[in-house]
């Protein structure tokens, strides 16, 4: 029989808990590829070419997002083809593990939330202008191929008289789009906000987006909504949302660093409740005197660095 004093006991008790409260270092970090041409959401993501059965990139980031955790990276191909989802980053699953934060890379992929226009939901209004009323109302822009156009800020129906050809407007809930001579809404490649949000991101300490465009969500591009912190966001391209580009609110401390915010509806960039902001390198369009570049409650921190 072996026979222990108390005090050893307590040392190896104290010894293990001390090791259960060191960080994970011995363990490295995952890496879950993405590729919406030539992956499959049954692969494991383990590697960015597709090997032996369910060993290969996987189709959608969501996916990812679910099999990944703390400290680990999801790193997308740019395809040259948009990922059309809708992502959310929350809690402490796709936050830091004690050492790395969780990584999403881009590669200069495009997170597209746009969806076509359907030929038979036009209506004609007056003249060449013509309406319909996407599911989605809060925030709205019009595209055509892939690009924003130019939007009329009208006060109301007796005003259509006074679009463009090719300008729209928003009217009581519905997109008015005033085509060219002899053409009809369908001979254009159009298309408007479908998905809500292109990256959410709540609750999370220890997150760094990167190199990846983000372009045609109704509300924002990148929502930091509340509570997010040691946040970054570097490289990113987040143009024609329908809200914004980048959302900054509750208590979340954000870093942006050498993006481009451009062709946004309502600012390039908001910042609201007691947010802290800070911005280095970034260029932030002023194209409609409408739309600022930045919008700030008088509340929030902003720290911008050019």
């Amino acid at each position: 029989m072996i026979r222990r004093s108390i005090p050893a006991l307590v040392a190896v008790a104290v010894f293990g808990l001390s090791l259960l409260a060191l960080p994970r270092l011995d363990l490295a970090a995952r890496d879950f590829h993405v590729d919406n041409i030539a992956g499959d959401d049954r692969n494991d993501g383990s590697v960015p070419e597709q090997g032996s059965d369910r060993v290969g990139p996987m189709r959608t980031i969501v996916r990812a997002l679910k099999a990944a955790g703390p400290g680990d990276r999801i790193i997308i191909a740019a395809t040259g083809e948009p990922y059309r989802e809708s992502l959310a980053l929350i809690g402490g699953r796709h936050g830091t593990d004690d050492v790395r934060p969780f990584r999403i890379i881009g590669n200069n992929a495009v997170l597209d939330g746009t969806v076509a226009v359907h030929p038979d939901a036009w209506r004609h209004e007056t003249g060449e202008v013509f309406s319909f009323r996407p599911h989605l109302v809060g925030h709205q822009l019009l595209y055509r191929d892939g690009r924003p156009l130019k939007r009329a800020r009208i006060a109301g129906a007796d005003q259509l008289s006074e679009l463009q050809p090719l300008e729209w407007a928003w009217v009581d809930g519905r997109i008015h789009f005033r085509v060219e001579t002899d053409r009809l809404p369908d001979s254009y490649s159009l298309a408007y906000c479908g998905l809500e949000t292109g990256i959410l991101i709540d609750g999370v300490d220890g997150v760094e987006i990167s190199d990846l465009i983000v372009q045609g969500f109704a509300a924002d591009g990148i929502d930091a909504r509340d509570d997010v912190r040691n946040a970054t966001i570097v490289g990113a391209t987040l143009r024609g949302n329908g809200r914004s580009g980048l959302h900054v609110g509750g208590a979340s401390r954000v870093k942006v660093e050498a993006c481009l915010i451009g062709d946004n509806g309502k600012a390039q960039a908001w910042l609201t409740d007691y947010c802290k902001v800070v911005m280095e390198r970034c260029d932030l369009l002023d194209v409609d005197p409408a739309v600022p570049p930045v919008d700030a409650a008088d509340t929030v921190r902003l720290d911008r660095r050019f």
